[in-house]
Formats: C-alpha cells, structure tokens, sequence
C-alpha cells in the first residue's frame, strides 16, 4: 500500500505562487500519493501554532513555505523541527541570495507582487479586453489587440486568451468557419500579433463529442462529423499559409505551453519591429 503524504502548503498571501511551485514539483514524481493542507493569509505564531498542531497528528506531514517575514519563517522552522515535521521554505533563500547580489535589503512585504502599480491596472485592462474579445462577439477595436488568436471551434481559444491576458496581454480569439469569418482589416494588418491553432482531427473529434455530450445535444452534425472536422482542420491550415501566420499544434500541449510559445511569438515579433 502506498504511502499518502500530507502535504501542508502555508503561505502569508494566497497561496497562488506555492501552489503553483508544488504543482511543478509533484510533477516529476510518478507515484507521489498525497492529500493538500492548504493554508494562506498566516501570518502570525498562533495561526503557524494551530496548523502545526494539526499537522502533527497526520501521517507523513510536509510542509512547505512562503512566508516572506523572516521572523515568522524561522519560528515556522524550529517548530516544524522540533516535532520532525519535514519543512522547506520555497523563497527564502532566493530572496537573501538576491538580496546579496542586489547589495539592496527585501521589503518583506507579504503579497508583494500584488502590488496596485501599472503592471497591476495594466493586467485587469488586458482581462476585460480580452473577455470583450472572447470568440469574436466585439470587432471594432480588435487592431488594439497585441495578440489575436485564430482557429477552428474546441482549440483552446478562449482558455488561452485568458491565460494571456492574465500576462497582461489584450489577447483576442475568432472562431474559424472560413476566410470570410476574419475581419479584412485583421487579415490585411502587417503589424498585428495573429496565431494559428490547429489540432489533430481524431482529438478535436473527441472534444466536441464530449462537448455535446455534457450539454445533452446527441444530434448527428457536421460539428462532430470526422470526415468533415479533417476538412475543417486542413482549410484552417491553408489560410494560415496563405497569410503567413505562425500556427501552434495544440493536441499534446497544455494551455501554458501554448501561451508560452505564443509569447515568444509575439516577443520575437515585436523585437523585430
């Protein structure tokens, strides 16, 4: 029988970089059994108190850490040692190494990154553009857009547009019926950010059944129709040639390794101009 961690995540924030950083490591253990503690916004010796507490009565604790308070780091240590509870801080020792090299001392501030300066206001702008944009529904300002997504239903559009929105992008996505269905003026820009996404057929086949299937809707159509979906897949290939946008193939990707190749798209697009 396997043995089932319980992994106890303390962060003085939201927890969203922790978490983030636990799902990257995790992943490179095949049979890593475990059950997540999650616990943000600690930042005092009673909450750390509490927790450990609790932590102490479970089978194979592990607790890791951001807790940018130095004091409250070291108290959440010594006592996480002094009943053998495995403890690693996340940022602890990055941020006295940069510390060292910057010869500048950290704020310590927790939710640091969330600061409301332009970065801040400029994201939430990109976010609302960007749901405004979501599958063609608004048009007339597209121009504005840094990137546009194009590609043919169930490709990941809108999940990806909002991941990149979320890096502060204006991130715009439309649907591909046929040329037609692409603004001119998008088509005849030479200064615009637009990517292809395409997927096997035999996948998208699979998605848009599924799709129906949650929504109850089992009528035989063209949407799920697999001689019709390759002629889709294959058309949507060649307006992407024809106009000379980059195109991702999105059947093994994640949405976060789509968004990263596209970001080095567009960063390599803007360098060049």
């Amino acid at each position: 029988m396997k043995n089932t961690h319980q992994i106890f995540l303390i962060s003085d924030s939201t927890g969203e970089t922790l978490d983030r950083i636990f799902m990257a490591l995790k992943a490179q253990f095949n049979n890593f059994e475990y059950e997540l503690n999650q616990f943000s916004f600690t930042r005092t010796e009673t909450q750390i108190s509490t927790i450990l507490k609790d932590a102490k009565k479970q089978d194979s604790p592990i607790i890791l850490y951001t807790v940018v308070n130095s004091k409250l780091a070291k108290f959440l240590a010594e006592e996480s040692n002094k009943v053998n509870i495995p403890c690693f801080g996340v940022l602890g020792d990055l941020i006295l190494n940069f510390s060292k090299i910057l010869n500048q001392k950290a704020t310590h501030k927790p939710s640091g990154q969330h600061v409301l300066d332009e970065e801040y206001y400029k994201r939430i702008e990109a976010i609302q553009f960007t749901m405004n944009h979501d599958d063609g529904n608004q048009t007339e300002n597209i121009l504005e857009s840094d990137i546009i997504l194009v590609g043919v239903s169930r490709t990941s559009k809108t999940p990806t547009s909002i991941y990149l929105a979320n890096k502060g992008l204006k991130t715009s996505n439309i649907p591909l019926v046929n040329e037609m269905s692409i603004p001119r003026d998008v088509i005849s820009a030479t200064n615009l950010c637009i990517v292809g996404l395409v997927t096997e057929a035999e996948r998208l086949f699979d998605i848009r059944r599924n799709r129906l299937n949650t929504l109850k809707e089992n009528e035989a159509s063209d949407y799920t129709n697999l001689e019709k979906i390759k002629s889709e897949v294959e058309e949507s290939k060649k307006i992407f040639k024809k106009n000379k946008w980059p195109t991702i193939d999105v059947t093994r990707k994640s949405v976060e390794e789509t968004a990263a190749s596209i970001i080095k798209i567009f960063e390599i697009k803007n360098k060049n101009e």
